[in-house]
């Protein structure tokens, strides 16, 4: 499955946000696979960050000038928020750039595969826990509500996932439901 999803990733053109006044950050997909099945992680952000408190996300952030590249940003971030070793991450490929509806941000949100068990370590000023979900609890349809959301003005898409009272929503849901429709045609495609 690994390399159907990496060349399937390498096949499709990504599509590039660019904007003025857009802050660009990076996150990763991180997919494992444990007792038989693909998940992914996610984590829940505090109520100390200052944008998105609480919510379900992707570990990743802001761009930073010492980085070389949004992939760096997002391998950079994931370190820093779970402790993941970029030389633990095996990277497959690139999702659609994602707009936040009101925070300004431009997400280039990476996928990569990582070993399980892992012994994480949180910042727990950023990260309240590490949420796993298998991937087919997210396939889903009934976990599939589209929404909209308002995001400087303009209506976007949004899907909303709920796994086990967990919600995911917005940019992440978005992303989620990029990557979902890739693992989807790829399973099929067996």
């Amino acid at each position: 499955m690994k390399e159907r999803l990496k060349q399937a990733l390498a096949q499709r053109q990504k599509v590039s946000i660019v904007g003025s006044g857009l802050v660009p950050a990076a996150v990763l997909v991180p997919i494992f696979h444990k007792e038989g099945e693909d998940q992914v992680l996610f984590t829940r952000r505090t109520d100390k960050v200052k944008d998105h408190k609480g919510d379900i996300s992707f570990p990743g952030g802001a761009y930073e000038e010492d980085d070389a590249s949004l992939r760096d940003t997002a391998l950079r971030e994931s370190f820093e928020e779970i402790g993941l070793s970029e030389d633990d991450v095996e990277l497959l490929g690139e999702l659609d750039d994602i707009r936040t509806a009101g925070s300004g941000f431009v997400i280039s949100p990476f996928v990569g595969v990582i070993p399980w068990p892992y012994q994480f370590r949180l910042d727990t000023r950023e990260v309240a826990k590490i949420i796993e979900v298998p991937v087919l609890a997210l396939l889903d349809d009934d976990s599939q509500p589209q929404e909209s959301e308002k995001g400087r003005g303009r209506a976007m898409a949004s899907h909303t996932y709920e796994y086990q009272g967990e919600v995911i929503w917005g940019a992440s849901g978005r992303i989620l439901h990029q990557f979902l429709t890739i693992y989807r045609g790829v399973t099929q495609g067996k």
